[in-house]
């Protein structure tokens, strides 16, 4: 098969557009919804997004089925058009949750249970035909083009469903989300259609089984070192996900609007991040790759050590320029990264490059689950147990640079032992 040309890349990044569209309304509406609008526990929403990360943990199963196909774009819908179906069924649950009903409760499951499957299957199975068509010196740019075309969609949804969901209903919303639904899967079958005209016949060798498949990446001492590398980087990167509003407005006294500004800064850090990584990563055909992960980590670790020391220092810190700083470290390590996985993934073969996206899609859907709960969690006991906003929000801070720095060795550790020891330097 023929590599991707720059136009089929940016086709496959539409994909991730309409994936960040739908994931936005159950992530960020949803839970303002249910807080704000129907007054239920903030404890609710977490515990639903929460479990469809969990549910991620599917990913290695979905990339391993894509894998004994000759086509991965069927997968890609149809993990789409789960994703639609769940967002539906979640908000459709709404006016149920606001009445107590088990029934509310049960469906808001079901709902969350499908997201998390639509966005494994759907997620899992397009890095797996990207990293399967990309060539490496493309493999950087074209991490970079999906990610932010993702932070595009979450974007464009977001500004849209704003304007056109006031005054607000149940109706009204389940109305807009069965468009941006039927959309989503519309420009996710338009963007795959042709895509894999030129795949190969499934081989007539028979398939390895899933079981076989996770053995063999088990049994590989790089696949198996870069799985705790994304851990450890991802847990790092999604601590801060829920604590740094929060922040802003306890310990240097923000608006509500002032510390979305700045989670507005922080985001367009990111994006310059994932542009310099994606354009910098490419420009020795995909070599330097574990330069740009284990300086974006680095980076990140030395913005969330300034961060936790603006925790003690409180109004007169550059807050703004801090957060910036942090998204662009941010953007450069979660693209270099990316890259990384699709290089690695074909290094079990032809074949395999679902399965290993999935597990390491898994790795990373288990450190944000953790990362929020872990990040939230401590600011809450170390204030209720020191009674000092200040030291909760440094140590926990703390903790994430430690977790930056502890990645940014794993990523720089000698060649011989390094989880990226298969990328050129």
């Amino acid at each position: 098969m023929k590599p991707l040309g720059w136009p089929g890349i940016i086709r496959l990044g539409l994909v991730q557009s309409a994936i960040g569209a739908l994931a936005v309304l159950a992530t960020s509406l949803l839970n303002r919804v249910m807080v704000v609008e129907y007054a239920l526990p903030a404890a609710l929403p977490a515990g639903l997004v929460a479990w469809h990360y969990a549910v991620q943990l599917s990913r290695p199963a979905w990339g391993h089925g894509s894998d004994r196909t000759s086509r991965r774009a069927p997968w890609i819908v149809a993990g789409m058009a789960v994703l639609a179906a769940g967002t539906l069924i979640a908000v459709a649950a709404l006016p149920l949750l606001a009445l107590r009903s088990w029934a509310g409760f049960a469906l808001a499951a079901l709902g969350f249970t499908l997201i998390g499957a639509g966005v494994g299957a759907a997620g899992t199975t397009l890095l797996g035909l990207l990293a399967a068509r990309t060539a490496p010196g493309q493999r950087p740019a074209a991490s970079a083009i999906a990610w932010i075309m993702m932070i595009l969609g979450i974007a464009l949804t977001a500004g849209i469903v704003g304007a056109l969901i006031d005054p607000f209903s149940p109706a009204r919303l389940l109305r807009i989300t069965a468009v941006v639904a039927v959309g989503a899967i519309a420009l996710t079958a338009a963007a795959t259609f042709g895509i894999e005209d030129d795949a190969l016949p499934a081989p007539d060798a028979p398939p390895v089984p899933f079981e076989m498949a996770l053995g063999e990446i088990a049994a590989d001492p790089a696949a198996r070192r870069f799985t705790i590398f994304v851990f450890v980087s991802m847990l790092a990167y999604s601590m801060q996900d829920l604590i740094l509003e929060p922040f802003a407005g306890l310990r240097f006294g923000f608006s509500p609007g002032q510390s979305t500004a700045l989670t507005s800064i922080q985001h367009g850090g990111v994006l310059f991040g994932m542009i310099a990584a994606g354009v910098g990563g490419s420009l020795r055909g995909g070599a330097g790759l574990r330069r740009w992960i284990g300086g974006g980590c680095a980076g990140s670790g030395l913005a969330m050590a300034a961060l936790a020391m603006g925790a003690q220092a409180g109004p007169g810190w550059p807050l703004a320029l801090n957060v910036g700083l942090l998204g662009l470290a941010n953007g450069v390590f979660a693209v270099a990264a990316i890259g990384a996985m699709m290089t690695l993934a074909g290094a079990g073969g032809p074949g395999r490059e679902g399965v290993r996206m999935g597990v390491w899609g898994a790795a990373q859907a288990i450190a944000f689950a953790l990362g929020g709960l872990i990040g939230a969690g401590g600011v809450d006991l170390l204030r209720a147990a020191s009674g000092s906003p200040a030291e909760a929000f440094a140590l926990v801070f703390g903790l994430e640079a430690l977790l930056f720095v502890v990645a940014a060795w794993l990523a720089w550790r000698p060649a011989r032992a390094a989880p990226l020891s298969a990328l050129p330097a």
